[in-house]
């Protein structure tokens, strides 16, 4: 996965961390996250502030 697969990492982070409301998880932690997740192939340098709020906001989504 990369920073891009907002779908598919929000999938993985539900699964890993299904106890976690992701509306209160702060950019600094969702990074460290989605860097643990298995199968995540980039780095923190590609990351970025807009891909964040995809994610989080596609992981609010899987959860609803």
């Amino acid at each position: 996965m990369k920073w891009i697969d907002s779908l598919d990492i929000a999938i993985a982070l539900a699964e890993a961390h299904p106890g976690v409301d992701p509306v209160h998880v702060n950019f600094v932690d969702l990074m460290r996250m989605v860097l643990a997740l298995p199968g995540f192939e980039e780095n923190e340098g590609h990351c970025g502030e807009r891909k964040l709020e995809a994610i989080q906001q596609a992981w609010i989504d899987e959860l609803c």
